[in-house]
């Protein structure tokens, strides 16, 4: 099937970098599924048995220990594969030229810890110091003020992974997240509900990160081996801190745009009706993941191809990348969103009134797509612009969030309609930031970004008319057999229509 007008055609020589990225887009599509599997156990103990209240304090913790681990990484999840780039090579002497100095790759990744420890612990003290940040509303237990210790873990989990991804190595990544995390997490939060039932939750999260992030580190340092001759370095650290602070700000503004909801609803919302958002949030998540996924393995190959000034394989990569995702993201959608009600009642007969969140939550993802990908190459050819285009997007939905709050009270409309427009709110800023970022990246490679086919729509209408069916079958019918069905036709059909032989690179062994 040939390539669609508009779309850039592969530059010669790029099927290497596309065969890794095809080879990290099949594992992160089966570290998806697995976390669909994981997700629900999860879900499930903590909606029946702690119940809505429970999920909104959790909810409400996290926003502030995530963000507070977000900046301790200093956007070293995105900037380390840069650095690695440059440092793992040394010109040892004029004669050989250059080779590469494993030594000096494993300085950088040591330098990189450091600086989130120390980061990360000055971070934890000062929410330890005010933990009104993440309960406003002053109801939490010991343990759940524990949640601080999983700054630190979340942080050194994230470049320990990063630092695997310059690798190629994305099967860490998919164990550690899509099948240690959330299995710790449904299996401990179960047992900790029998033993300590106030603060079972947040001790069952900071289990599941840790026990992803020492399966990081086992593999990092398999990878790397352990630093050696290697000492602080604070000068060039603070040079790494500055430089950083670009990429820093647009990671920062990134998670925003997924958390400024939460952060304002949290103010807005009782507890129950916070978790019950919060539910919703954890099954539009999951496509989030299979894009953010893909930005390590796509660093390593947008860097080099920045150092050699080869702009088109830039365009034809991202367009690659930014279809590949934007098509698995469609299927998921309407997988989950079209038996929306069915998947919210899984927690009880109170959580169903969510199901417009979840609906307008997995459009938001959907339409970001093309805004994430054309960022992981902004942020090696126009770093600036991007932040201030992130900042832009974050102030946008902010503004939006609390318009649509407020005029929602003033329409008398329920607490949770309230927060389903929040993630209306959210989907126009996204979509909003993908499109002037495309736009963006367009000018500067000089190439078209667009990851828009029709076969999408071919492949959307079908498995929507199945979607309709299975409304016609009990709930839990519906569930177990519709998905699967929505899944498989909207697979069949962007394959036939959609994908040509250059996407099938995606679940070949070679580059077509």
């Amino acid at each position: 099937m040939p390539v669609p007008a508009g779309q850039p055609a592969f530059v010669p020589g790029d099927d290497g970098d596309i065969a890794a990225l095809a080879k990290g887009g099949r594992t992160n599509i089966l570290g998806f599924l697995v976390r669909l599997i994981a997700r629900v156990p999860f879900l499930f103990i903590a909606s029946r048995l702690y119940g809505a209240s429970a999920m909104g304090r959790l909810a409400s913790a996290l926003v502030m220990v995530e963000f507070a681990s977000l900046l301790a990484t200093l956007g070293q999840t995105r900037g380390l594969a840069q650095r690695l780039d440059e440092t793992g090579w040394s010109d040892r002497s004029q004669r050989q030229g250059l080779v590469y100095d494993p030594d000096a790759a494993t300085h950088a990744v040591a330098d990189a810890l450091l600086v989130t420890t120390v980061l990360a612990g000055a971070m934890s003290l000062l929410i330890w110091w005010f933990p009104q940040s993440m309960y406003p509303h002053g109801h939490f237990s010991w343990a759940e003020r524990l949640l601080v210790l999983a700054v630190w873990t979340m942080a050194v989990g994230d470049i320990s992974l990063a630092a695997l991804a310059f690798r190629f190595d994305v099967g860490t990544t998919v164990r550690a997240r899509a099948v240690v995390e959330p299995w710790t997490l449904s299996i401990t939060a179960g047992l900790a509900y029998f033993i300590y039932p106030e603060g079972g939750l947040a001790l069952a999260y900071l289990a599941s990160v840790g026990a992803a992030t020492a399966v990081a580190l086992v593999a990092l340092v398999r990878a790397y081996g352990l630093p050696r001759n290697w000492r602080p370095r604070p000068l060039a650290l603070l040079r790494l801190a500055m430089r950083n602070m670009p990429l820093a700000g647009a990671d920062a503004v990134e998670w925003g745009t997924r958390k400024i909801d939460v952060f304002i609803l949290r103010f807005f919302l009782i507890d129950a009706n916070l978790g019950i958002y919060f539910f919703a949030q954890q099954f539009a998540s999951l496509p989030q993941k299979l894009k953010t996924s893909f930005e390590p393995v796509l660093g390593p190959v947008i860097t080099r191809n920045v150092r050699n000034g080869n702009m088109a394989a830039i365009a034809a990569q991202v367009c690659q990348v930014g279809f590949w995702i934007t098509a698995a993201q469609a299927g998921i959608a309407l997988a989950l969103a079209i038996p929306g009600a069915g998947l919210m009642g899984l927690g009880g007969p109170a959580f169903v009134q969510g199901t417009w969140a979840l609906v307008f939550l997995l459009v938001a993802e959907v339409v970001a797509a093309t805004g994430v990908v054309s960022e992981a190459a902004l942020i090696y050819v126009a770093r600036l612009r991007n932040l201030w285009i992130s900042l832009g997007t974050i102030v946008l939905q902010g503004v939006l969030t609390l318009a649509f709050i407020l005029a929602g009270q003033t329409c008398g409309l329920s607490a949770i309609w309230q927060a389903a427009l929040a993630a209306l709110a959210m989907a126009i800023a996204l979509g909003t930031s993908s499109l002037v970022k495309s736009h963006l990246l367009a000018r500067i490679v000089r190439e078209p970004i667009n990851n828009w086919r029709w076969g999408l729509v071919w492949a959307a209408l079908p498995a929507g008319l199945i979607g309709a069916a299975s409304h016609l079958l009990p709930e839990w019918a519906e569930l177990l057999f519709g998905i699967p069905a929505i899944l498989g036709v909207y697979s069949l059909m962007i394959w036939r229509f959609g994908f040509g032989p250059e996407d099938r690179v995606l679940f070949g062994k070679h580059p077509a």
